[in-house]
């Protein structure tokens, strides 16, 4: 064989096809997508892989080359709803977290997170409450609440320490006192209680939550929102 045969032939392995590399992006997002509404709509547990394959219409065999096993389904669905991208983002990369960090002050701090907050539970709520009814019989899915819990302990106590460090926390506050206050209202429990349930407006949700926190976490509170003034929002 000469060497620009085999030159020719390395360049045809090396080929990338912007198209197909769609084709396949689609397909993830369709997979990732069926995998989601079955997980809330039927369950973990009840859901087949062959159930996914079907609402995605793929093969069952493409659902397994394009995420994985089931248990590999319900990280892939769990993290992008989080992210609300293709993929896994770290918390520390994310773009409220960034702007978070960025505010002067601790109200200013505590919007940006409540925005980021209000974006992402609609996603996440209802994957959320899904894998946490799996956990309690699921193995591996109980594992992963674990995980997942840890996680956000973990960023909350980041948040808490954000807060501190501007000077305006009440002192009789730890920060895991601070971390805890939070933890019982950022998730998404208390927003489907509220937004789901009671039908609040996600922007009514978020002018509660951050007056509350200011007037639970901060010294000296800024003057508040009142979420109950326009109900109609």
């Amino acid at each position: 064989m000469s060497e620009g045969t085999r030159d020719r032939q390395g360049e045809r392995g090396r080929y990338h096809s912007p198209r197909r590399a769609e084709q396949a992006l689609a397909t993830r997002r369709a997979v990732l997508e069926a995998a989601r509404d079955l997980f809330v709509g039927k369950g973990y547990l009840a859901t087949t892989v062959a159930d996914i394959a079907r609402e995605a219409r793929v093969a069952v065999d493409t659902v397994y080359a394009t995420a994985g096993r089931k248990p590999a389904l319900l990280r892939e669905v769990l993290e992008t709803a989080i992210s609300g991208t293709d993929q896994a983002v770290p918390a520390e990369q994310r773009d409220y977290v960034a702007r978070v960090r960025a505010a002067a002050t601790a109200g200013a701090k505590i919007e940006a997170y409540v925005e980021g907050l209000v974006e992402i539970q609609p996603r996440l709520a209802p994957v959320y409450l899904a894998l946490r009814d799996a956990a309690t019989t699921d193995p591996y899915s109980a594992a992963l609440w674990r995980e997942i819990s840890g996680r956000r302990a973990a960023n909350m106590r980041r948040f808490a320490a954000d807060l501190r460090a501007t000077g305006e926390l009440r002192p009789d506050l730890s920060d895991d006192d601070v971390a805890d206050l939070v933890w019982s209202m950022n998730g998404p429990e208390y927003w489907t209680l509220l937004v789901g349930d009671r039908g609040w407006t996600p922007r009514r949700f978020a002018d509660l939550l951050v007056d509350a926190w200011r007037r639970l976490l901060l010294a000296v509170p800024e003057a508040p929102a009142d979420p109950a003034s326009n109900p109609g929002t």
